[in-house]
């Protein structure tokens, strides 16, 4: 048994890391709360206008239809959208399994991958392969849509410019505070949905197919990935305070027994100090 000193030392060591603990704990709580309202306000826009893509898509010929026009895929884009911070349990850890198990199956099919990270963690991940080109985990330093939309309209460019014939987006989508889904979903091309009982054929373009091909689209993609990024950091906020949760509670679970091996041997060095006083004083009297 560790002596009543360095019992003392694992005891104020472990209370410090409570505190910290703690601390990041309701921090998380704080910023999940923002996030959490931020994406439960973007994602019925964002869905529905994702439909309203999707079915004007349907309607367009040609180089009207450069974003949902399927290719033989020779080449796809993996964006890994992770955290700058850890401490966050399994939250980045999955989604560069994933990530990673859906490139090598790509590659083994004769399909070459590239990865853009965003966030600092997919970046430090991939960057041993060789593989990632760009790295933009600035977004996160004051997520806006203005910033997200200058790598959105990159990616929509490096596809009509059929560097990569498909993106896919991975990242963890929030659902709440305790549960985060793993999501893999196609960013581009777009694909066509029918709606039961609608012909694309009954739909007028006003304006044109092209003026709302130069705005609606390219807008409605942008709103996809942004949507993304505030899953990811609701996501985010949700893993790291229940893993703060837990580590409070695992510091508590170890500092009670800790306490409970220094009044032991607290009470044995006592006990000691007794005997040894008892045996004196016999010894004085013999």
């Amino acid at each position: 048994m560790a002596n009543l000193k360095e019992l003392r030392v694992r005891i104020a060591s472990v209370q410090s890391t409570m505190q910290i603990t703690s601390a990041m704990k309701m921090v998380s709580a704080a910023k999940l709360k923002r996030a959490q309202d931020a994406i439960q306000q973007m994602r019925p826009y964002a869905e529905k206008l994702r439909e309203i893509l999707s079915n004007i898509s349907a309607s367009l010929e040609g180089t009207e239809g450069r974003y949902s026009t399927e290719r033989p895929v020779r080449r796809v884009l993996l964006v890994a959208i992770t955290s700058n911070r850890g401490l966050c349990g399994a939250f980045n850890a999955n989604v560069l399994k994933m990530a990673r198990r859906q490139a090598e199956e790509y590659r083994q099919r004769g399909v070459e991958v590239d990865i853009l990270a965003i966030g600092r963690k997919g970046a430090d991940f991939f960057k041993k392969s060789g593989t990632v080109v760009g790295n933009h985990s600035e977004l996160f330093d004051g997520l806006g849509f203005d910033k997200v939309a200058e790598v959105a309209a990159e990616i929509m460019q490096w596809y009509v410019e059929e560097r990569y014939d498909k993106v896919m987006l991975c990242y963890n989508r929030f659902k709440n505070a305790g549960v985060q889904e793993l999501t893999n979903e196609e960013f581009l091309p777009v694909k066509v949905e029918s709606i039961p009982g609608v012909q694309n054929n009954e739909y007028l373009f006003e304006p044109s197919r092209t003026e709302i091909l130069e705005d609606l689209i390219p807008t409605a993609l942008k709103t996809q990935l942004f949507k993304s990024l505030l899953d990811s950091v609701a996501a985010e906020h949700g893993a790291r305070m229940t893993a703060m949760h837990k580590a409070t509670d695992n510091a508590n679970e170890l500092q009670k027994g800790l306490k409970l091996d220094y009044n032991k041997a607290r009470q044995a060095a006592i006990t000691n100090e007794i005997l040894e006083i008892v045996g004196g004083a016999e010894a004085l009297n013999g």
